[in-house]
């Protein structure tokens, strides 16, 4: 999809953007990349990585959805815990689903219900972010 590939364009030359749309300061050393992980044919759209000497050693996932997806939130935790089960040193995590306004969050959330009500989950919603630098400026010129 187009807004993927832009999106990970954006977080692979600004990932100060990500940081700023999740209000959290910016980890110096994060790595953006997307992960395939082995056996599945999963794949990610983006993993914010720790640089090992950090000490805020939150794995970042994301996830840019601009179409209705009612199986979003099973693709996505199938994902992250694949990755966790692969990655048995991960020391945090956090996901964060980005949707360009809240209309195409999946309906059906019952299933992931503590998990979605948990700090470990953020949905973002372009079309509600007040512009507080460019770097926002710039994601909100993709709606």
């Amino acid at each position: 999809m187009k807004t993927d590939s832009l999106f990970y364009r954006i977080f692979q030359t600004a990932p100060t953007i990500f940081f700023e749309l999740i209000g959290q300061p910016m980890q110096e050393g994060y790595q953006f990349q997307s992960v395939e992980l082995k056996q599945t044919a999963f794949r990610i759209d983006g993993v914010f990585l720790p640089p090992p000497e950090a000490d805020n050693q939150t794995v970042y996932f994301v996830e840019v959805q601009f179409q209705k997806d009612p199986l979003l939130y099973h693709r996505l935790f199938a994902e992250l815990f694949l990755f966790l089960n692969q990655n048995p040193n991960t020391v945090d995590w956090q996901a964060v689903a980005i949707y360009p306004n809240p209309n195409l969050e999946p309906e059906q959330t019952y299933l992931y219900r503590t998990l979605l009500a948990s700090s470990q989950v953020q949905p973002i919603y372009l079309s509600e972010l007040s512009s507080s630098s460019v770097e926002l400026g710039i994601v909100e010129l993709i709606l």
